[in-house]
């Protein structure tokens, strides 16, 4: 199953999960040990539960992907050259560091056009007043284990910071430490909200939650009430999104 799981909702929001999954299709390889797949370089962890709970609380559709971002990453464009990794966090993909180009075209052709263009005809129908991009992040790395990661929660934006600025305020005034394009920036990686927020005008919320945040069902609900409530605020406070 490669297709993006699509949630139905009415509220004015479209979630959009990339890296919810962390299946490998049948006829695709990896190479690597399987106990890897449920590591963050597989998967965002958590994200698959927290975005079924805001889709619930919110009443939202959400697109969530199907297939690990170690098969193809969703959220880079076609032509970058981390689109099917060869290594991620000092583990190599042996089955990606010998994929020629008529396996990385379809895998583009199979999993990565499909997945965009479902989030297009989503937006088309739906015609949200914000987009709302859920991720987490893993509190260090292995390759940089004394870079700290202090955040529990980061808002990522590129040209577009009208509903980050705001997201931003509402986590701030919980006396949350707020990444502001941090762990990573916005201006970086964001291809999936380059697409289909910033090319068009459309407000976004990108979200970066601490994975160990998100390691439990307590952790879950937590966040699904904090990420609520700073969502319904976003759209109250943004003219755009009224």
């Amino acid at each position: 199953m490669t297709a993006p799981r699509l949630i139905p909702g009415t509220a004015p929001v479209l979630l959009i999960a990339d890296h919810a999954s962390n299946a490998v299709p049948p006829g695709v390889d990896l190479g690597i040990d399987p106990a890897l797949l449920d590591s963050h370089i597989a998967v965002d962890i958590g994200t698959t539960a927290l975005t079924e709970a805001l889709a619930h609380a919110l009443a939202a559709p959400a697109i969530l992907a199907t297939v690990s971002r170690l098969v193809i990453d969703l959220n880079r464009p076609p032509d970058a050259a981390g689109l099917v990794p060869v290594a991620s966090d000092g583990h190599v993909i042996p089955g990606n560091v010998t994929a020629n180009d008529s396996e990385r075209d379809l895998r583009i052709a199979a999993i990565h056009a499909p997945y965009h263009a479902a989030i297009a005809d989503a937006i088309a129908r739906l015609r949200p007043s914000l987009l709302v991009s859920i991720h987490s992040f893993t509190p260090a790395l292995a390759t940089a284990p004394d870079l700290a990661r202090p955040w529990p929660v980061g808002i990522l934006y590129n040209r577009d910071d009208r509903a980050a600025r705001a997201g931003i305020a509402a986590l701030a005034a919980r006396g949350l430490h707020v990444g502001d394009n941090q762990p990573y920036s916005g201006r970086d990686l964001n291809y999936t909200m380059d697409r289909h927020a910033e090319a068009s005008g459309l407000p976004y919320l990108g979200i970066e939650i601490r994975n160990d945040g998100l390691d439990d069902a307590s952790g879950v609900a937590h966040w699904t009430t904090v990420l609520t409530d700073t969502i319904h605020h976003v759209l109250r406070v943004l003219p755009s999104a009224a």
